[in-house]
């Protein structure tokens, strides 16, 4: 058995007001679809959600505009399979009908142990980590990845 999972958190400004403006709909509409490919995807583990079963709703930034989305996979290969090789793909693809330029850094990934769920917390640190000093052992990105700790 692994001894460590990885776990990524993605951030979006979206060009709407907030989820429920009209130029959001067609994103929302498939919210649950991509969400379901996910949950049934090879080495899929944890994926942020609430009530309604999506992670729209959280708002550490304290900006409706943005939204986060965080998942936990057995491994980088299982994410990367998911994210660049599914129904998935399109949505990236369009990303920009829905969503503005967040920075230079929206995405970051970490190895987490065994068993261990991130927080909202440490994901936003994660990614804030990667931003002001690079990728390394303790956030990366797809481009710049480091292997599971021994």
């Amino acid at each position: 058995m692994k001894k460590y999972h990885i776990a990524e958190i993605n951030v979006a400004r979206m060009k709407g007001v907030n989820i429920e403006d009209p130029i959001m709909k067609e994103f929302v509409e498939n919210l649950d679809r991509v969400n379901n490919l996910a949950e049934n995807s090879d080495g899929f583990i944890w994926r942020l959600k609430d009530e309604n079963d999506d992670a729209t709703s959280f708002n550490p930034y304290n900006d409706e505009q943005v939204i986060i989305n965080m998942s936990v996979w057995e491994s980088i290969e299982y994410l990367e399979k998911f994210v660049y090789k599914t129904f998935h793909t399109d949505f990236l693809r369009r990303r920009k009908e829905w969503f503005q330029p967040y920075g230079k850094v929206y995405t970051a990934m970490w190895w987490v142990p065994n068993g261990q769920i991130p927080t909202v917390e440490e994901a936003i640190g994660k990614l804030d980590y990667l931003q002001d000093n690079g990728a390394s052992e303790v956030a990366f990105d797809f481009r710049n990845r480091f292997p599971e700790p021994k």
